[in-house]
């Protein structure tokens, strides 16, 4: 099996993923790694072509296929939003990480969100699915996949990392 000491985010888009990974890999001395750019570097594409090129259904594949072949140590992984559409992707971030789910409400999302499209956001009810309609299909899958939940709703960066962080060594402690 492999060794389980990365910290794997996940959560909705503009939960932070990317921007609280870096600084929570700078807070716990780790390397970080963004599962979005790793798609875009191998499919030499944004995430918003590839998704107008294969449909969503093609990316989830791609994706799961990149998250999959990941085998990084001692690292922050950032996935996009979609990888819990993935369970095979899912299943191997678990085997070699603690899967924290960054949780934010639907008005915070709101707030930092200003646009879905031309983000590069799986919308597998197309163009048309709403905000509120991508947060009720995801919001379970989070919660299903989340082996650590952080709520960091109305944090700064640095208090989210600082939060998701003390959460990541406690929950370490209690199962040594």
């Amino acid at each position: 099996m492999a060794n389980k000491d990365n910290i794997v985010l996940i959560g909705m888009p503009g939960a932070g993923k990317s921007t609280l990974g870096i600084v929570l890999a700078k807070i716990m001395n780790m390397n970080f790694v963004d599962a979005d750019l790793l798609i875009q570097g191998q499919c030499d594409r944004t995430l918003q072509k590839i998704i107008d090129a294969c449909g969503p259904a093609g990316f989830i594949e791609v994706e799961n296929q990149i998250l999959s072949d990941i085998q990084e140590t001692n690292t922050i992984i950032s996935t996009g939003g979609s990888a819990v559409y993935s369970d095979a992707a899912m299943q191997h971030l678990t085997n070699i990480g603690l899967v924290v789910y960054l949780e934010i409400t639907l008005d915070e999302l709101k707030e930092r969100l200003s646009d879905l499209q031309g983000r590069g956001v799986v919308l597998k009810g197309g163009m048309s699915m709403s905000l509120d309609e991508l947060y009720a299909e995801r919001e379970p899958l989070y919660q299903h996949y989340a082996e650590l939940t952080v709520d960091v709703n109305g944090l700064s960066l640095t208090d989210a990392a600082r939060k998701v962080a003390a959460a990541i060594i406690d929950q370490r402690a209690e199962n040594l």
